[in-house]
């Protein structure tokens, strides 16, 4: 908590005496009595003073809701027992790779992060026609589709 009036960090300090200043010309004189509190800031940036500036950078990430990340990590699970069945090839092991690494980035942290599910969806388009013919491929891709918002 900020304060103005003197006051120390909201910690009960005593206020300070106001200390006299030479104005030069053009300067505006301060208001005696004036208090600011602000109660809280977040995501924010504030400037006091005639000289001052105050910048702010926000970075906002779409969070996917927590039911997709479970559909998706659900699906993920059904496509790697569905490949388990097929004869490996080069592609299915890259994507076979890209599973289990988003099945454990969803376990450990909640979500998989977008970079994370372009790298799947590229190797669900590697991997082809064996993934487009499993219902479990089509739903892995139309989850990642979603949460990527193409």
């Amino acid at each position: 908590m900020a304060r103005s009036d003197g006051a120390t960090g909201g910690q009960g300090g005593s206020p300070e005496a106001p200390r006299s200043q030479e104005r030069g010309p053009g300067q505006p004189q301060a208001s005696q009595g004036m208090s600011i509190r602000i109660g809280s800031l977040d995501g924010s940036a504030v400037n006091f003073g005639s000289h001052g500036s105050a910048t702010t950078t926000n970075v906002t990430q779409t969070v996917a809701e927590p039911v997709q990340q479970r559909e998706l990590l659900e699906a993920v699970r059904a496509l790697r027992e569905d490949l388990a069945r097929f004869t490996a090839t080069e592609d299915m092991e890259v994507l076979d790779a890209e599973l289990v690494a988003t099945e454990e980035e969803i376990t450990a942290s909640g979500a998989a992060d977008r970079n994370r599910l372009q790298r799947l969806r590229d190797s669900l388009t590697s991997a082809g026609e064996v993934v487009a013919a499993l219902g479990s491929g089509l739903a892995v891709g139309e989850l990642v589709a979603s949460l990527l918002g193409s």
